[in-house]
């Protein structure tokens, strides 16, 4: 009986070892389903997006393969991002289980061995092709993710804008002013394009581009249209970094060859969802944040776990606001980067009278978010003025403030980071010849604009970002500091609130107050 029992053991061994029926019932054939790439950008710590995320690809696994992706901007832009100098952020996403991710500029912030730090934590591949090491030119992350995703192979290849290089250029230098890192502005679309090259030969039946490029274009001439128009082998761009809800715009790249390019926007008004159906063919499309309710279970309790944690800091009662304090027009522009707005002036206000400056001026894309009238926390001013910019008072002559004014307004009507916000100066620009005129700066004394004078020199108030990290396009690099590091930027406007206003912001911040006039 025993040698019965092995024999039949034996037998159905090799019966699974020689090929037949019963093997080909174990190694059943991929099933044709389509694939699913989940997609988000610019979140700038809006954590409570991603249990919803993770949300949709539970549900969309079930009758597809998935991938999630991020085209970058996670790190920094909100009270999670600046409280933790990132940390509670990858302590949400390393739950979700992306599949890779790429750097936006804001993943800078904070220097690269921060930046190092953290996405060692989030268990997922960085693919950044024009990241390079300034001394040996070696590229600092893959240049492409390869994935097999059912029965095709996806390579995701990464691309940074070079303008990082410019709005957060201290990450790049070391102490003694040599450049550690370069993003290679001349040569991101070749980069971009031998990493396509390369998966292409390695078997990729498709490539996707997960950029923060944008797709404005700028004075590097480097933006996610140009990367199609100049590369061929990309299937599909997901974009990021201009903060634009593109459901689908399709480019020809040098071939000729219809390419889609896609961006969800920021802080996840929109989840981004591009299918490629088992025919081939390929869709992109936005999916609102507030018609999708279903969220992981896993995610959620880890993002409830970082708000218990940030709750002493940012529940703090600061002030109560009888109006909104807006960064955005009507039509959901970023009004901050390219006008005057109410946000802008309370900030800049809070910055000169705070440090006793004659004027203050502040790059828009410093102001991150726009505030509900109500009750304002210190997480609310927080999640507006995000970063950890100090305060720095310097010594400008009148003929350096009108060259700021210049550069930092020369890219009107296009919305631009490092438009000013300002505060005791007065000026219109000119859009048809980029210039400024009718500069007027406000004598302390007398309460009154008088006309600039281009050689006295005057005390102004901005942030350290803005003088020495390359803000307003290092326009005051060479400024004279008088005093470094006064304040966090934030604490400023926490102080003018409290102290000066008494707590309470009131209609005199109901509207923008006339310090910036804008003429085509």
């Amino acid at each position: 009986m025993r040698t019965n029992r092995l024999w039949l053991l034996t037998a159905a061994v090799c019966t699974l070892l020689t090929g037949c029926k019963t093997t080909r019932n174990l190694v059943q054939p991929v099933p044709e389903k389509s694939i699913v790439v989940l997609y988000d950008n610019d979140v700038h710590c809006a954590i409570d997006g991603y249990a919803y995320l993770a949300g949709l690809r539970d549900a969309v696994a079930d009758t597809a393969w998935t991938c999630v992706v991020s085209s970058g901007d996670y790190l920094q832009g909100g009270t999670a991002g600046a409280i933790s100098k990132g940390q509670y952020i990858i302590d949400v996403m390393k739950h979700v289980g992306y599949d890779a991710v790429t750097l936006g500029n804001h993943e800078f912030d904070y220097k690269v061995p921060r930046m190092f730090e953290l996405l060692n934590q989030l268990n997922t591949p960085v693919t950044c092709a024009n990241v390079l090491d300034a001394k040996t030119g070696k590229q600092v992350f893959q240049p492409y993710v390869m994935k097999t995703v059912g029965n095709k192979k996806i390579a995701f290849v990464g691309a940074v804008t070079p303008t990082t290089m410019q709005t957060e250029s201290y990450s790049f230098y070391d102490d003694n002013g040599d450049l550690i890192y370069d993003l290679a502005p001349k040569q991101t679309y070749a980069l971009v394009q031998q990493a396509v090259n390369d998966a292409r030969s390695q078997g990729a039946d498709y490539v996707i581009v997960i950029a923060h490029l944008g797709e404005d274009l700028n004075e590097l001439n480097v933006y996610s249209h140009g990367l199609v128009k100049n590369t061929t082998g990309i299937d599909v761009v997901l974009d990021g970094h201009t903060h634009s809800a593109v459901s689908s715009t399709r480019v020809r790249n040098k071939e000729g060859k219809a390419v889609l390019v896609t961006q969800t926007g920021t802080q996840f008004t929109h989840f981004g969802k591009m299918v490629i159906m088992p025919n081939g063919n390929i869709t992109t499309g936005l999916i609102k944040r507030a018609d999708w309710t279903k969220a992981n279970a896993r995610v959620q309790a880890a993002t409830d776990s970082v708000k218990n944690l940030m709750k002493a800091t940012t529940e703090r009662f600061v002030c109560h606001s009888d109006v909104d304090l807006r960064i955005l027009n009507d039509e959901q522009k970023q009004q901050v980067r390219m006008a005057e707005t109410n946000a802008g002036d309370i900030v800049a206000d809070a910055f000169r009278i705070m440090t006793g400056a004659d004027l203050a001026m502040t790059n828009g894309g410093g102001i991150r978010t726009q505030l509900k009238k109500g009750d304002l926390s210190y997480g609310d001013v927080v999640s507006m003025l995000p970063y950890d910019n100090n305060l720095c008072l310097v010594e400008v002559t009148g003929e350096k403030i009108l060259e700021v004014l210049t550069a930092n307004t020369s890219l009107l009507p296009i919305e631009d980071g490092q438009f000013p916000q300002v505060s005791g100066i007065k000026f219109t620009a000119v859009v048809a010849d980029h210039s400024v005129k009718d500069v007027q700066i406000l004598n302390k004394e007398t309460n009154q604009y008088e006309p600039i004078d281009p050689q006295k020199t005057y005390l102004l108030s901005t942030t350290d970002y803005c003088i020495s990290g390359g803000g307003f396009r290092n326009t005051l690099k060479e400024a004279k500091v008088v005093k470094d590091a006064v304040m966090m930027y934030s604490d400023a406007l926490v102080e003018y609130v409290v102290k000066e206003l008494k707590s309470h912001i009131g209609e005199e911040y109901a509207e923008p107050q006339g310090r910036i006039t804008i003429i085509k």
